[in-house]
């Protein structure tokens, strides 16, 4: 666990994580596919490249096309009335092609050694990270409301390359929320706005409907256009003139001879009537709408009674996918701090030792190709004859 120093005594952390020290001993591994031997191992590793290996330790997916649930438990907190900040940093230094890299909070009631997913999963309160499978790769946002898991309406982007990359959710008492990657906002708007989680506000006057005489074309045939006396008799194509009979053509063996076909330069197309200014345009009809009758407030929209338990709970095609720095606290300020000394003063030298690394393998592969090239050379090589 890491401790920051300089930070506000008034904001709380619920959650702080970077995997150093006895990490088994703050997380449980869920039972949950076990019997199948469709679970996946789970490895405390700083991956194949990074900045300072201790520092960049963190949860690694080992196993390809593999079940992953993993969590940790934390104290029980409602976030009534408070801001609440949720961020941790994803690698994907597989190169994922399809797999989940979000994480999962759940209520502290949850049983972590049976945590599980799919059809009958374990009820969460908040689904947030990078979702990857093909094309399609976006940063989930749920919030559970109701019974039901409500996805956010927008496509939040994400990132895939194999880099480390940090995902920020707030969500504010006033019901709105911000969703950063790397310290830069991504998307942001009112919970009520970006979810269906009410009926609309507005709705369609049942009563109303479009006039039968409303005209909505904004243009319409003229009138006074007439299609050109013999327009239809001019044929697409015509016999070329400039073709002459072959000197070697025998129309007993080869037939009677015949031109062959060209476009012809006359030929306009098939006629369309033009089109004038409607003067009966009345433009696009708008449906008149009216308050609906069943839309109904609630305050308790993105607001739950018990936090408790952060879960790690995904699929993955192709493992490699590493979790570090976690923090759960009611403080941006915090967040950002954490972020800072976990995050930001680590990814350039991230980003610069894998270039090293790709540049060293680089190298040794030129050096192996030339070695092949210098022990086919000598094979090649016959033996000169003695005097």
């Amino acid at each position: 666990m890491l401790a920051l120093a300089g930070i506000s005594t008034t904001a709380k952390i619920y959650l702080q994580e970077d995997f150093s020290g006895d990490w088994e001993s703050r997380w449980v591994v869920s039972d949950w596919k076990k019997d199948t031997n469709e679970a996946g191992k789970w490895e405390v590793t700083a991956g194949k490249f990074f900045a300072d290996e201790e520092k960049s330790k963190g949860l690694k997916t080992m196993e390809d096309a593999k079940f992953y649930a993993i969590s940790t438990k934390f104290p029980a907190f409602s976030n009534k009335d408070k801001t609440m900040v949720f961020q941790y940093v994803v690698k994907h230094e597989q190169n994922i092609d399809c797999g989940g890299g979000y994480f999962k909070i759940f209520p502290s009631t949850v049983d972590q050694k049976t945590l599980k997913g799919g059809a009958d999963e374990d009820k969460y309160n908040i689904m947030f990270g990078p979702d990857i499978c093909g094309y399609d790769k976006k940063t989930h946002v749920i919030f559970a409301y109701n019974g039901e898991n409500k996805l956010v309406n927008k496509k939040p982007k994400c990132e895939s390359d194999d880099l480390s990359h940090m995902y920020t959710l707030v969500v504010k008492p006033d019901g709105t929320y911000k969703v950063s990657i790397d310290g830069t906002e991504v998307q942001s708007g009112e919970l009520r706005e970006d979810w269906d989680f009410l009926a609309p506000k507005k709705i369609k006057d049942p009563a109303m409907s479009k006039p039968s005489d409303w005209v909505d074309e904004k243009k319409m045939d003229d009138p006074e256009d007439v299609k050109p006396d013999g327009w239809d008799e001019i044929p697409k194509q015509i016999a070329d003139p400039e073709a002459t009979v072959p000197d070697d053509w025998d129309e007993e063996d080869d037939g009677v001879w015949e031109p062959p076909f060209i476009d012809n330069p006359e030929y306009k197309g098939e006629w369309k009537v033009k089109k004038i200014d409607n003067p009966d345009y009345k433009g696009e009809w708008v449906h008149p709408e009216i308050d609906n009758p069943d839309y109904k407030d609630d305050d308790s929209i993105g607001v739950y009674s018990d936090f408790g338990v952060l879960a790690f709970e995904v699929w993955q095609v192709k493992s490699g996918t590493i979790f570090d720095s976690i923090i759960i606290t009611d403080d941006e300020e915090e967040a950002k701090a954490f972020g800072e000394s976990s995050f930001t003063s680590l990814v350039e030298a991230e980003k610069k030792a894998k270039d090293e690394e790709a540049k060293k393998a680089a190298e040794a592969e030129a050096e192996a190709e030339d070695t092949d090239d210098d022990e086919d050379d000598e094979e090649e090589e016959e033996p000169k004859d003695e005097l």
